[in-house]
């Protein structure tokens, strides 16, 4: 076998040929289209097939390029550039959202944590992240988006087809590259100032913040199969999914940590892995926040033994709820038991309560009325018995658990503090809100595991830098995704020397002003020769 190589058009040729001998004469056997050559020297080809890739012709085996590979432009004919229906000229960049986005990432600190992933070309690793945060678009339309953006003037290096996105995400999410990453970026989270602190309530030891985490999963639906898309039913929903756990720090609201599951997994059964983790990455988690599904004594056991303190909901069906409720609802909605909190008044009545396998662990359960659920309970419960479907047992029995919930805690915590503590836990739910919309968790078309790690990895990234964009926000009435569509269309103009930008309007202008970001009138560029012959 031998390459032979040939010149069409300008551009060189490499085809794999093996000869064969035909009585007394060498021919020509069959042969293989590499495709254009890219780099001969390291055996780097593009084709229809593969994409970009290697070929060894010494051991005859096919590779991916390497990281640190510059795919060479390719010449475009024409004046536009086009992506589907979407027609737009090389001239004229999309600017505000980028060069926005740049300040602010950059003024935030975490581009150390990026940069400690170790990937190769570095230009690709964060013009990828850039399109996580300000486009809503799959990666299948990044290569489009760089061309026409500011970002390519920013990350001139990035390779953005989308087969070089999934390879650049294959080896992001390798094992050595995660741990290198999760190092520097808990130390990044860990040592944040937000503006929004938030008080211990109490549970931190020695009176000491920062150690508090909020631990909780959600469902990434994926069409696609791999071992660990299964069918979930988890809140009554089925669906074909993977679940992704997310360790939240309680004092910034920032995704900390994450890890993921086959969808068929129960959260109960993740909480011990979870910590196991945390502390093989050097966390020491002075509490934890889980919801109900991640209650039962095994894992009260785990917290009690690992000296974390918790708070957690139980579920109506749970043992400790339907006995603490024989022997307290009775009494509950009395004066003294009145708390007020966050709008809404409920009942809430303290007891000891024991936990663990052999319900030998001491702690303290909490008796919740919720006046507000209970109100819209109860004309539920009303319309039921209207229909004449239950008996009066039944229908008292349902008035008596209308908007009851359950809250225990490993730690004696003031009535007046408990719902304030527990509902932190909204913070989690925030950030997945965040990462499933603008953070790009979703839609989930991945088909390999490797894949998967690297793209979730840069949507725990794309995230925390969203959570913390949004808290800077809130007081302007502005959304994320607001402010990233407004500045979109703030363009800028190739000159033979220099971008120049045009005028921002006054949405953008108080955006700018917010984040005391100044937005140049011109930036010195020199022109590619494609964008020369277009002017």
């Amino acid at each position: 076998m031998y390459i032979a190589y040939s010149i069409k058009k300008g551009n060189e040729y490499a085809t794999l040929t093996s000869s064969v001998r035909d009585g007394a004469k060498v021919v020509k056997g069959e042969s293989i289209n590499l495709g254009r050559v890219l780099d001969k020297e390291r055996g780097i080809f593009r084709n229809r097939e593969r994409g970009v890739f290697t070929y060894d012709i010494r051991t005859g085996q096919y590779g991916t390029a390497p990281a640190d590979f510059i795919e060479p432009a390719k010449r475009r004919r024409g004046k536009y550039i086009k992506d589907g229906r979407k027609k737009r000229s090389l001239l004229v960049l999309q600017f505000g959202d980028i060069f926005f986005y740049d300040c602010f990432v950059r003024g935030t600190g975490i581009l150390g944590a990026v940069d400690a992933i170790g990937y190769a070309n570095k230009d690709t690793l964060h013009a990828l992240l850039c399109y996580y945060v300000t486009s809503p678009e799959p990666n299948s339309h990044a290569a489009f988006w760089y061309s026409v953006s500011y970002a390519r003037i920013l990350y001139p290096n990035a390779a953005m087809a989308s087969q070089r996105i999934s390879e650049a995400l294959a080896e992001i999410g390798l094992e050595e590259n995660r741990r290198r990453f999760y190092h520097k970026y808990i130390e990044y989270v860990t040592g944040c100032r937000m503006d929004d602190t938030k008080g211990s309530f109490g549970m931190a030891p020695d009176g000491r913040e920062g150690g508090g985490v909020l631990i909780d999963s959600t469902g990434l639906p994926n069409c696609a199969r791999m071992p660990l898309t299964a069918v979930s039913s988890h809140n009554g929903i089925v669906s074909n999914e993977v679940r992704v756990i997310y360790v939240v720090h309680q004092r910034t609201g920032l995704p900390l940590f994450m890890r993921y599951v086959p969808g068929n997994v129960v959260d109960a059964s993740t909480v011990r892995r979870t910590l196991l983790e945390l502390e093989g990455m050097g966390v020491n988690v002075s509490f934890a926040l889980l919801d109900a599904g991640y209650y039962n004594g095994k894992n009260a056991d785990a917290l009690y033994e690992a000296g974390v303190p918790f708070v957690t909901r139980v579920h109506s069906n749970n043992k400790i709820f339907t006995d603490t409720m024989e022997t307290c609802r009775a009494g509950l909605e009395a004066k003294e038991n009145l708390v007020r909190h966050n709008g809404g008044l409920y009942y809430i009545r303290q007891g000891v309560v024991m936990l663990g396998t052999k319900s030998d662990r001491k702690a303290y359960g909490y008796l919740c009325l919720d006046l507000t659920t209970q109100s819209k309970e109860l004309r539920k419960v009303a319309a039921r018995a209207e229909d004449g479907d239950e008996s009066p047992y039944e229908t008292y029995s349902h008035m008596q658990k209308a908007g009851l919930f359950m809250l225990v805690s490993s730690r004696e915590v003031a009535r007046s503090s408990i719902l304030s503590l527990y509902y932190t836990r909204n913070q989690v739910e925030e950030v997945f809100r965040l990462g499933k919309g603008e953070g790009k968790m979703l839609p989930l078309d991945i088909h390999n595991e490797d894949t998967l790690r690297g793209h979730l990895m840069m949507t725990l990234l794309s995230t925390a830098i969203l959570k913390v964009l949004q808290d800077r926000l809130v007081k302007t009435g502005i959304s994320v995704s607001e402010a990233f569509s407004v500045l979109s269309h703030q363009g800028a103009l190739v000159y033979p020397d220099s971008l120049v930008t045009s005028e921002p309007v006054k949405k953008m202008n108080d955006i700018y002003k917010q984040f005391k970001i100044k937005c140049p009138e011109e930036i010195p560029y020199t022109p590619t020769e494609d964008e020369r012959a277009r002017m």
